[in-house]
């Protein structure tokens, strides 16, 4: 499973991809805006929102390149180790 983290903490970017690899998924995390975002993101399963972090240009971006590549869209309030941790819990035992 592929996954797109968008928003959280520059310095949490290790600790996310860890925790992702623990649930066998593919991470790429993206914590800045970048100009190209959009063909950065590709086609993941799986788009993590951690809304209290992020700005809004990036959250419209990340919605539309992940309603274009079909994927299931989680929105998350906090950017915790242990967030990340719960929301892979409850969607990879769907999409496994």
């Amino acid at each position: 499973m592929s996954v797109v983290i968008i928003g959280g903490h520059d310095r949490m970017v290790s600790q996310y991809k860890k925790i992702c690899k623990e649930y066998k998924c593919k991470a790429k995390v993206f914590t800045q805006m970048s100009a190209d975002l959009k063909n950065q993101i590709g086609k993941p399963d799986l788009v993590i929102l951690f809304t209290n972090t992020v700005s809004h240009k990036m959250v419209k971006c990340a919605v539309a390149e992940a309603e274009r590549a079909n994927a299931n869209i989680v929105r998350c309030h906090t950017s915790s180790q242990s967030a990340l941790g719960e929301i892979l819990e409850r969607e990879c035992t769907y999409a496994c």
